[in-house]
Parts: structure tokens; sequence; C-alpha cells
């Protein structure tokens, strides 16, 4: 297996820990909707172990989100999930902290352009 490969499970498993905590879930609940052991839940989380279809389903309807959301660090049509997440981000934010990221955003975005990087 290369390393892209290996990383793609890393990603993944962060995604399925950020959105469980998000919603206050244990790994040990989880487990339990997804029919699985705790442990199975962990090593999928660090990406130590490889998941099947059947279980990513699962744990996807568990979680209540899309696959989308699960995998948008490798849908080249995902623009969607990272806008949405990004209000997400700014929905507790204060004015102050709502005009400061925009500003970085929108010098990262005239450097991204001054560059040609997209």
């Amino acid at each position: 297996m290369n390393n892209e490969k290996i990383d793609n499970y890393i990603y993944l498993g962060q995604r399925i820990r950020e959105k469980r905590k998000t919603q206050n879930i244990t790994q040990e609940y989880l487990a339990e909707q997804v029919d699985v052991g705790t442990t199975h839940i962990s090593h999928i989380e660090t990406g130590y172990t490889k998941l099947s279809l059947k279980t990513f389903i699962k744990i996807a309807n568990a979680l209540n989100c899309s696959a989308d959301e699960l995998l948008c660090d490798y849908v080249n049509v995902s623009s969607k999930v990272y806008k949405n997440e990004l209000c997400i981000l700014l929905e507790n934010c204060s004015e102050k902290e709502i005009r400061f990221v925009f500003n970085i955003v929108k010098s990262s975005l005239d450097l991204l352009h001054k560059c040609n990087f997209n």
C-alpha cells in the first residue's frame, strides 16, 4: 500500500472522529450503533484499520451525515461541504472574529490568485 492510500485512511478516520466529537458521541456508542467493537472504531479513527464499505455506510448513518461529508478531502466536487463547514465554524463567532477570519481568507485568496495556485 502506498503512502497516499495510508493517508486517505488517516484523514477519513480524523473526519469520523471530528464528526463524532462534535455530536458528543462516544466511541462506545458509535461502536454499538455500527455493531463493531470499540477498539475497531478507535483503529478506524486513527487510520490503523481499513474499513469496509458496509461499515463506512453504517458509520455515516450513525453520525447522521452524508458520505460526502466524510470523504470531502478526496472528492473533486466538495466545495459545498467545505462552505457548509465554514458557516458552522463562523456561527458562534463575534463580529470581530468574523472580520479577522475574513481578512485572513481574503489575503490568502489574493496570494493564491497572484501565484496561480488554483
